[in-house]
């Protein structure tokens, strides 16, 4: 074994699942600015102040889970987990750093429908018309990181033009694939050099079985939906949660096709809790809690909040634990990085239509929407505004605008 190697196997069990929970609550309680911000502070708090493991390993740890579709951050806390203290490490890391964005959004969701009065329906304007900002950053943010140059423009381009004709899931699942096949055909990827080994308690076979899982249900749910409205929350959540590339906010227009597009939740109720979801720390998947208890069909309320947040969370999990085994091989295959590069720069092109509609189309009814949406996106983009910030000036100045008439 490597030296490399030889960090994340010494972290490897020396914990509890008490003490990872307790770790990754205060991480859950404290960590605001979406995935790659949650990345940072799972490296302050974790390799370099408890030094579970080393930066090589957490490197390659943070590499796998962004390549893999799923809640990057969430993935890499599940995995730190394990590390720590097994099987009941990961789920303790789950848990504790998803609960408490996922219980403010349930309550919010619950008592939104009694904010009565001009200025609470402002103040939820508000929400739904800061949502046009954050969007819009996370487009102009992957546009310059994911399509750097012509090609993946193009195929950034493309995924609009599907979208344009094939709406909802089936169009950006399209989209996806058309991405990553002219990806692999331009072979621009680069292999990832070896940096050392993740050394987690996971066999082959298990891996396996967790890549069947995945795929098992993938094609069994949609088939399962039509015999109960449970059936088709889980369905609907669970292909929101497998087809998530490139980062938290792509999953807005799955989630929308899943929820917005069958009726199961109106546009206006859905823009008000993804903006919402902005001004909580933890991951942005926690919003499909608020979903599952809006929803109009039961199951909602609590119910419909587990389900929904359970749903979605597992396959990137499945995924997570089916690779693992295979991932050092995997990662020097340079057709493989190719294959990402174009399914990413999709993605891009994705979001940009959701940033048209359902966010833009429904948020944004005059100029003075737009003058507020602008304000956020230059406090977003230009001053380095807090998101959480960002969020309670925008409900405030819906409610002013509410007031002024």
């Amino acid at each position: 074994m490597t030296d490399d190697a030889a960090g994340p196997q010494a972290a490897s069990g020396r914990g509890s699942a008490a003490e990872v929970f307790a770790v990754f609550l205060k991480l859950g309680l404290t960590s605001f600015g979406g995935p790659v911000a949650h990345l940072g502070y799972f490296r302050d708090e974790l390799v370099v102040r408890r030094r579970w493991l080393d930066e090589h390993a957490y490197a390659d740890l943070v590499a796998l889970c962004q390549f893999l579709p799923g809640p990057a951050s969430s993935q890499a806390g599940f995995a730190l987990g394990m590390m720590r203290a097994g099987w009941a490490g990961a789920f303790a890391a789950f848990a504790a750093f998803t609960l408490p964005s996922a219980l403010v959004l349930t309550a919010f969701a619950l008592t939104a429908g009694g904010i009565a009065g001009p200025v609470g329906d402002g103040a939820l304007h508000g929400l739904k018309i800061v949502a046009v900002a954050i969007v819009a950053q996370a487009v102009w943010g992957m546009a310059r990181t994911l399509c750097p140059d012509r090609e993946r423009a193009a195929i950034a381009a493309l995924a609009v033009a599907i979208l344009a004709f094939v709406p909802g899931a089936f169009g950006m699942a399209g989209a996806i694939a058309a991405g990553a096949l002219l990806g692999l055909a331009l072979d621009r990827g680069a292999a990832q050099p070896p940096a050392g080994r993740l050394a987690l308690p996971v066999s082959r076979a298990a891996a396996v079985a967790s890549l069947a899982a995945f795929l098992a249900l993938l094609i069994l749910l949609p088939i399962a939906a039509g015999r109960s409205q449970a059936l088709a929350v889980v369905d609907g959540f669970y292909r929101a949660g497998a087809l998530v590339f490139g980062g938290g906010h792509v999953v807005l227009p799955l989630l929308d096709a899943a929820v917005v597009r069958s009726g199961w939740v109106t546009p206006d109720v859905f823009l008000a809790g993804y903006g919402a979801a902005q001004a909580v720390p933890g991951p942005l998947f926690t919003f499909a809690a608020y979903l599952g208890a809006a929803l109009g069909p039961v199951p909602n309320g609590l119910a419909g909040a587990g389900l929904a947040l359970a749903a979605i969370f597992l396959p990137g999990f499945l995924l997570l634990v089916g690779v693992l085994p295979f991932w050092d091989r995997f990662r020097t295959m340079a057709k493989a990085r190719s294959l990402m590069q174009g399914a990413n720069a999709a993605v891009v092109g994705i979001l940009g239509t959701a940033l048209h509609s359902p966010v833009f189309t429904t948020a944004i009814g005059d100029p003075r929407d737009l003058a507020l949406a602008l304000a956020g996106f230059v406090a977003l983009t230009a001053w380095k505004v807090p998101p959480w910030i960002v969020v309670g000036l925008s409900a405030l100045g819906g409610a002013a605008l509410a007031f002024a008439g």
